[in-house]
């Protein structure tokens, strides 16, 4: 294992759940709802110290620079994620708190520093979420041109971090990406040799780069059953790397006392009152560049892309979302996200009546 073994990601829960994207306004939504996510620091404290006492494993942000446009304009309100991980690490004990990082858009040398700050600030609880990039409109921001072989310098970012962490000596790097001179950096993180990592990935050259840089690789799927196929070639590759890279899948969440209410509050806030400049935009731009989907997603399945981000919709009783986790274990997942359309609102609910059942089904222990 190359992690500190009290990392809450190594934790005895067989499935393991994350908060996801409660740094930005709308979380994962693209809708209209007045009572859409606003992200406001007050409540993200709120809903992280919720999920810490609850014994979640760990609270990932999106990493976003600017809106999605249309009439909200979601995720143009975000947080910037290192430091907004630092600081969720001094108001929780025991959940892990990742970054979230565009490799283009912030320099190795500094996230090595950053990141080894927010492992010493929450005593081991740090993760890095590693992307490439994908959105050409973010990448202007910063003056960069959006290159092809993204997971090339990905590598040799990763590898710089690594070193930083690992030499016993200043040393030079000599790159396509990154020439660096006398390169050095105290302190050394809390978990050795460095801090958990993540990986999004879909396309192939995504799932090398995962197999190589990632503990744990982040993917989505139309159906659940489908998931056997990006964890199978995962772990296969993964295996050629001569690692272990576990996989984990990202959902939406609707949990109501009966289906039927679950699925209308689903159809208004993801249908009637989404955001449809927005959601245009959106798929449009992660079709062209992302990679992210099935190519049938976008086709068949607008609705989850209002609903959050074109990520798996668990839309329905605690019974039938207990049910759907059951499944994506048996499947091979080791864990998933969850986003709400108000994680304040709807935390409380799940918390209190899935997770028994996910106990009661031996996914978590009590």
């Amino acid at each position: 294992m190359t992690t500190h073994m009290s990392h809450p990601m190594h934790g005895p829960n067989k499935f393991k759940l994350g908060v996801f994207s409660m740094n930005a306004d709308g979380g994962l939504t693209l809708t209209k709802v007045p009572e859409r996510w606003p992200a406001r620091w007050s409540e993200i404290t709120e809903v992280a110290r919720m999920a810490d006492r609850a014994g979640l494993e760990f609270l990932l942000p999106i990493a976003r620079w600017k809106g999605f446009g249309g009439e909200m304009n979601s995720r143009e309100w975000s947080y910037e994620t290192l430091t907004f991980a630092a600081a969720l690490a001094g108001v929780t004990e025991r959940i892990a708190v990742f970054s979230t990082v565009h490799v283009p858009m912030v320099h190795p040398v500094f996230v090595a520093k950053a990141l080894a700050t927010v492992d010493h600030a929450s005593n081991g609880r740090a993760g890095l979420n590693i992307v490439c990039g994908w959105n050409p409109e973010e990448f202007a921001m910063f003056g960069l041109d959006m290159i092809e072989n993204r997971y090339e310098q990905g590598l040799e970012w990763f590898e710089i971090v690594q070193r930083i962490y690992t030499a016993t000596e200043p040393f030079d790097f000599e790159g396509k990406f990154y020439k660096l001179k006398n390169v050095s950096g105290q302190p050394a993180p809390v978990q050795r040799p460095r801090p958990v990592t993540l990986n999004a990935a879909f396309s192939p050259p995504g799932r090398d780069f995962a197999a190589r840089a990632a503990d744990f690789l982040f993917t989505t799927f139309t159906e659940i059953e489908k998931g056997r196929e990006p964890i199978g070639d995962m772990k296969r590759r993964a295996l050629e790397q001569g690692r272990d890279v576990g996989v984990y899948t990202t959902c939406h969440v609707v949990c109501r006392p009966s289906q039927a209410e679950a699925e209308d509050y689903y159809e208004f806030y993801a249908s009637t009152m989404a955001d449809q400049a927005s959601v245009d935009h959106y798929m449009g731009q992660k079709e062209k560049f992302a990679h992210s989907h099935e190519a049938d997603a976008y086709r068949l399945h607008r609705k989850r892309f209002a609903g959050g981000a074109g990520t798996y919709p668990l839309i329905g009783t605690p019974e039938h979302i207990a049910e759907e986790m059951v499944r994506m274990s048996e499947v091979g997942f080791a864990g998933t996200t969850i986003s709400f359309v108000n994680f304040k609102d709807e935390l409380p609910y799940f918390l209190e009546n899935v997770l028994p059942l996910l106990q009661r089904a031996g996914l978590r222990v009590a």
